[in-house]
């Protein structure tokens, strides 16, 4: 929880004069009984109208100046929280950042957003509230006690003070300790309902295709139903702690009327000591209704804080290790390469060994599940070898910086992503100053200059969140683009021509192999066609290498190529 504090270093300044600010205006609230009681006692019993019309006055100077204070501290309150949950949503998102796929995978993506927003503005809210109250509360309720002494300093009525704030403290601190776990476990719940959510709107399509729609809403039902239990029964416990503190305190404020009167009565009390008590009881009340509501909020606060502290807590897994460069006449090696998920019993790769010399083009094939997008994900290190090591230029992978491995390589993922944002922003995606020629030309041997031309705006064109208003082949087009924009030595394609046609396919393909920088290319494909020209193709199966040569070789050395190729092969030719 250290590292959440540190957020606050900024706004020292402003922890100190919100709470101060506070202090000021409850000081000048607590003067107001005491005005009150001489406006009765000296004033209205003793017929003195100037009196009055004096300690009028100075109830009004108190209200503007008690006024002007708590104006202040709402300010500095309000800075401090929001400046504080800025800043600790940026060390989030950059902490996240720096986990590895395997974290990420772990933890969920639902949580990691709910905690990004949801924890944040929790956590913000507390802050703002105890800024504001903390300070203010106890100093109200204490010194109405005080005062309450100095009034009444031989106890005959001032007990009562004493007698009621120990019962409250009793309800108050009762209630926080059952609500503390049991908001925990309202968060927890809240992630649970949001992957649902989640993957209700981006699986939407599938949904309606396979006509789940009843299913997925009375799955959402029975998780929205749970959250609603547990939310009402931490609701159900926090709401006593206003009936509570109300009775407890009105009881009091009756036992103190009646005790006062006595006391006016027998001439040992004035009248307007007694309406101060009063005031003073009623003050607190007040006070302890607010300070009840506080404590709820900084319980939900804490609660949220450690959520958001415990994904602090997950140190990403790799790190950058020293490696000498051993001489190799190969550009990209494999040596005796297994993966193993985390979590996962078995491996999804194993023994995979294998190399690649410069500017060759491989070709990556097997059925699904064969591990071939997890042997890609390895050469970028967004996954790091269980045994063995992946070599580029005769070094470890894992030796190099990750901003210097990931700038040499551009990765086309299987699901095609673009951004929120003109064309011409998300393909500098590549390179940040890649001027509009080199940006057209990328697009060009994409096949995706017709797409282009069909926009007005051209390279100002507008795409929607995760590119919707593309079909699927521009989409892929569009992030292939991406990639060649900034000009890789390794050129990854992870099944990114799978919502293209033959041709256009096979166009793409020739574009590829005339670039002046010559990249090094690996084509992941579940089509012979796409792979055939390669260099080299490696065949998966199992999370095994079960065949690695030419297209001619394979189909007669290779089971499983063979058979994937003549299936498509009938396909094609039914």
């Amino acid at each position: 929880m250290k590292r959440l504090f540190s957020f606050m270093k900024g706004y020292r300044r402003e922890c100190v004069f919100a709470p101060l600010f506070k202090m000021l205006e409850a000081l000048f609230e607590l003067f107001v009984p005491l005005v009150v009681a001489s406006i009765i006692d000296n004033g209205i019993e003793k017929g003195d109208r100037g009196h009055v019309i004096y300690m009028c006055l100075v109830l009004v100077v108190l209200g503007a100046v008690g006024l002007s204070c708590t104006l202040f501290a709402q300010y500095f309150s309000a800075k401090a929280a929001c400046g504080y949950s800025a800043k600790a949503r940026h060390a989030l998102f950059k902490h996240i950042s720096s986990l590895s796929y395997s974290e990420i995978d772990t933890l969920g993506t639902s949580t990691l957003i709910n905690r990004m927003t949801s924890d944040t503005n929790q956590v913000q809210t507390g802050i703002n509230l105890t800024l504001r109250l903390f300070m203010r509360s106890p100093v109200i309720v204490f010194g109405a006690l005080i005062m309450a002494i100095v009034v009444d300093p031989s106890f005959k009525v001032s007990y009562i003070f004493i007698i009621t704030i120990l019962a409250l403290a009793f309800v108050i601190f009762g209630i926080m300790l059952i609500s503390i776990p049991l908001y925990k476990k309202v968060q927890a719940r809240l992630d649970t309902t949001l992957l649902s959510a989640k993957e209700n709107l981006s699986g939407a399509r599938v949904i309606r295709a396979f006509s789940l729609e009843k299913k997925e809403k009375n799955k959402f039902h029975n998780k929205t139903l749970l959250l609603n239990k547990a939310q009402k029964l931490v609701g159900r416990i926090s709401a006593l702690m206003n009936p509570l503190t109300f009775v407890i305190v009105n009881i009091s404020i009756c036992f103190l009327i009646y005790k006062g009167a006595l006391q006016v009565e027998g001439g040992e009390l004035s009248a307007g000591k007694v309406i101060a008590l009063y005031n003073y009881m009623s003050q607190i009340l007040i006070e302890l209704v607010k300070l009840a509501n506080l404590i709820i909020t900084i319980t939900k606060a804490l609660a949220c804080a450690k959520r958001i502290d415990d994904v602090f807590e997950i140190q990403p897994s790799q790190e950058v290790k020293d490696a000498e460069a051993s001489k190799s006449e190969s550009f990209i090696e494999f040596k005796n390469v297994s993966l193993k998920y985390k979590g996962a019993s078995e491996c999804s790769l194993e023994n995979i060994d294998f190399s690649v010399l410069r500017g060759e083009t491989v070709g990556i094939i097997g059925g699904t599940g064969a591990g071939k997008t997890s042997l890609i994900n390895m050469i970028g290190r967004f996954y790091d070898a269980y045994q063995g090591e992946v070599l580029i230029d005769g070094k470890n992978v894992n030796s190099y910086e990750f901003d210097y491995l990931r700038e040499r390589i551009g990765m086309v993922p299987q699901r095609a992503v673009l951004f929120k944002g003109s064309l011409r922003e998300n393909m500098r995606w590549g390179d940040k100053e890649a001027s509009d020629e080199e940006i057209l030309k990328a697009i060009d041997i994409a096949q995706a200059t017709d797409v282009l031309k069909s926009k007005k705006e051209g390279l100002d064109f507008e795409i929607e969140e995760g590119g919707k208003n593309l079909s699927g082949g521009q989409r892929q087009r569009f992030t292939i683009a991406r990639a060649l924009v900034g000009k890789p030595e390794i050129l990854i394609l992870d099944d990114s021509s799978s919502a293209l046609d033959y041709a256009t396919d096979a166009r793409l393909r020739r574009a590829l192999s005339t670039l002046e920088y010559n990249p090094t290319v690996f084509i992941v494909s579940q089509r012979t066609a796409s792979i055939a020209h390669a260099d080299k193709i490696i065949v998966l199966d199992d999370g095994k290498i079960v065949g690695i040569g030419k297209h001619d070789e394979l189909l007669s050395s290779c089971l499983v190529y063979s058979e994937i190729y003549n299936s498509q092969f009938k396909k094609e030719g039914a």
